[in-house]
């Protein structure tokens, strides 16, 4: 039996005053969280739980309200832009005679990026997929540094005059280190 609205609005209230204590840290076992009416730390970790889930699921359906639109008005811009794309136009001399045919380009490159949205915003496009490799395309070497190599390797690339430099967390010198002759 769904709940009534006086519940439905009960639970609403609790939840929403969950959710600020949760953002201002509050753990599940504090006073106040009990004082909201769970009866125990896992019931408002539950209760939590459910709320996100709800707004995740009203958030899914509003995407794809969104998604039906934009597809509804990139379906109108392409209908539009087809016919110069694909059809081509005669070419004619000073006299009018034809003398070729071609197609509008820019009509073309609309309909490329008309159709380049499409494929964005319902996620048709395959992943880019990226490989780090060394040099010559060889695999990436790994190794690690001793300490001392590392400052040296930090000096070596950074604008500090010292072989050893004091500030280690940042390439600039600090005061101290500028006033030194």
């Amino acid at each position: 039996m769904p709940w009534s609205k006086l519940k439905t609005d009960e639970v609403t209230v609790r939840r929403t005053e969950l959710l600020k204590l949760r953002r201002q840290g509050v753990r599940f076992d504090d006073p106040r969280v009990e004082a909201l009416g769970y009866s125990s730390p896992n019931a408002a970790r539950k209760d939590l739980t459910r709320a996100l889930e709800a707004h995740r699921k009203e958030e899914k359906a509003e995407i794809g309200v969104y998604r039906q639109q934009e597809n509804e008005r990139l379906d109108t811009l392409l209908e539009a832009a087809w016919p110069q794309a694909t059809q081509p136009t005669p070419i004619r001399d000073k006299e009018g005679n034809v003398v070729g045919e071609e197609l509008d380009m820019r009509a073309v490159d609309t309909v490329l990026r008309l159709m380049d949205r499409r494929a964005k915003l319902n996620g048709l496009d395959m992943p880019a997929k990226a490989e780090v490799t060394g040099a010559d395309g060889g695999p990436l070497a790994l190794s690690t540094a001793d300490p001392d190599k590392l400052a040296a390797l930090i000096a070596a690339t950074s604008r500090l005059d010292t072989a050893t430099p004091a500030n280690t967390a940042t390439s600039t010198p600090t005061e101290d280190e500028e006033a030194a002759p």
